[in-house]
């Protein structure tokens, strides 16, 4: 690792995990060096330090207009060009959200990586079937590019026994998703999910957790 470094770069299952957390909710600076990772939820920017190893100061900032209630979220900042250099060669880059692409995640780290992503923006919601009250699952991943979620969805049905998964959204909306169905998304779970796994969000793995028996 270089002297000037803060982030050792090597894939690991914690180091895809903060990978996707870039991915989703993170932001490449212009300057060439900062890396920029933000949630409402500190545990999230506490995993994603932890999981890089590093112990820059954790800041606050608020999300919204006059119009909106504002909305708290933690954020941190990280100074490291040989890191910022080792995104780019991978597939991020500065303004990311509408023209992220495929990224060059290695195959036995497919699983961390997407757990990270579906942590950073995604979510895992129950509710009751209209009809039949009986209790529905969804996964959903959500992002402002279109090309990432095709490619998304390639992935997941290379690496698991998945093949269905349909993406929903408008240009006017400017956010498209990525869902599955109850089956599919039991087995995704179970996948991302799986024994010994290093880091993940409390609040989604609770909700997880009744659909990995």
């Amino acid at each position: 690792m270089n002297r000037l470094s803060k982030v050792r770069v090597g894939w690991s299952s914690k180091f895809a995990y903060s990978i996707g957390l870039i991915a989703t909710d993170g932001c490449l600076s212009k300057d060439g060096r900062h890396v920029d990772f933000t949630s409402k939820d500190e545990e999230l920017v506490l995993k994603f330090r932890k999981c890089l190893g590093v112990k820059n100061k954790i800041g606050v900032k608020f999300r919204g207009n006059d119009n909106f209630r504002k909305t708290k979220c933690f954020r941190v900042q990280l100074g490291d060009v040989n890191f910022y250099e080792f995104l780019v060669k991978i597939g991020l880059k500065p303004a990311k959200s509408k023209t992220l692409e495929k990224l060059m995640v290695p195959k036995q780290y497919f699983r961390d990586f997407l757990r990270g992503c579906i942590d950073g923006d995604g979510n895992i919601n129950i509710f009751s079937h209209p009809e039949s009250k009986h209790p529905q699952l969804r996964v959903r991943l959500y992002s402002a590019s279109l090309k990432f979620l095709h490619w998304m969805k390639e992935e997941i049905c290379q690496n698991t026994d998945i093949v269905t998964g349909w993406i929903e959204g408008k240009r006017s909306t400017r956010v498209y998703k990525l869902c599955f169905a109850k089956e599919d998304s039991i087995k995704l779970l179970k996948f991302i999910y799986y024994n010994k796994m290093e880091c993940c969000l409390s609040r989604k793995y609770k909700t997880a957790r009744m659909f990995l028996v």
